[in-house]
């Protein structure tokens, strides 16, 4: 089969489209064929990473077809549609946990689906970790990006009352209503807390899902209500460091989580899918929760599609396909 091979380097890794043998499926596991993968920015920021160890394959989400599954399993068989959360994705087949999957509706292509997983996962996650209850306020910054855009959606449907978004492009941020975002934050001109404060009567928003990092770490917690929670899911803008005002921490009762399934077991990245699933596979089914398509690529052109994701031009996401 195609796999998208990163091979270590000195200067970071570099991807390769090669012939590999297909997986097998062992007890407990599931055989996909891979009709389409998603694309994410962590992606292309753990290859640059890549400079010792074995080559692996690439990709942590696709969608395809059940072909096989091993013994002790009986919630799939061959011919199932599923989309999934793993490791190896960006192939033409890739072997899975049961619990990591999860059926795609017939009337959704497999691009749609492949587009769901990571994204929607992280951001279920994120809102899980923030304690989001139904009618408060959440703000997203870095809002355009695909984690972004799926925490705005996914708010909106675990039942957020405000949700307000940021971006440094002021065209994508007009996009970004159509998403679920009430209001939008141009991070280019208008100052976070400021804006924040006037949209919530000078309250500050309950939840803060934060994909900025040290540079607005600040702002983050200075945007917060009383009992805010802050969480950090990536440092995208730079900076890895942040002053905190303890005062404010202490006085406002705040809570800051971190966000990652780079530390988290096994066990515990099932759960993550299986609570999304649980919350939000409703909504899909229903034809809700679909984050624009940007560009499709084809397996054989990932180093394209990895070049492209690079630029920061897209809005949604980027999907491979392995037909």
């Amino acid at each position: 089969m195609k796999a998208a091979r990163v091979l270590p380097g000195a200067e970071g890794g570099r991807l390769d489209v090669q012939d590999i043998a297909v997986p097998q499926p062992g007890a407990g596991e599931v055989l996909v064929r891979v009709r389409a993968s998603g694309l994410n920015f962590g992606e292309l920021k753990y290859m640059r990473e890549h400079r010792t160890g074995n080559a692996m394959t690439a990709g942590v989400e696709f969608a395809g077809e059940v072909v096989s599954v091993g013994d002790q399993v009986d919630s799939w068989r061959a011919g199932d549609r599923v989309m999934g959360h793993g490791r190896g994705c960006h192939a033409q087949y890739v072997v899975a946990a049961p619990l990591a999957l999860m059926a795609v509706p017939d009337d959704v292509s497999w691009v749609d689906a492949a587009a769901f997983p990571n994204v929607f996962i992280t951001a279920h996650d994120a809102l899980s970790n923030g304690e989001l209850k139904a009618g408060e306020t959440v703000f997203v910054n870095g809002a355009s990006g695909g984690v972004g855009m799926a925490a705005i959606m996914a708010a909106r449907a675990l039942g957020a009352g405000l949700v307000i978004a940021s971006s440094r492009s002021a065209a994508k941020l007009e996009r970004l209503a159509a998403f679920g975002a009430d209001v939008g934050i141009d991070a280019s001109r208008q100052a976070q807390v400021e804006a924040i404060m006037a949209a919530t009567d000078g309250r500050g928003v309950d939840v803060v899902i934060d994909t900025v990092g040290g540079s607005v770490f600040e702002d983050n917690v200075r945007s917060l209500a009383v009992k805010g929670r802050l969480v950090n899911l990536a440092r995208l803008g730079g900076g890895q460091f942040g002053q905190l005002d303890l005062n404010l921490l202490w006085l406002n009762r705040l809570k800051l989580v971190g966000a990652t399934f780079r530390t988290r077991t096994e066990q515990e990245r099932l759960a993550c899918i299986q609570a999304c699933a649980c919350d939000l596979l409703p909504h899909f089914r229903a034809g809700g929760l679909r984050l624009p398509i940007d560009r499709v690529f084809p397996l054989d052109a990932i180093a394209d599609a990895y070049a492209y994701i690079a630029s920061s031009q897209h809005m949604g996401k980027i999907v491979l396909t392995s037909d």
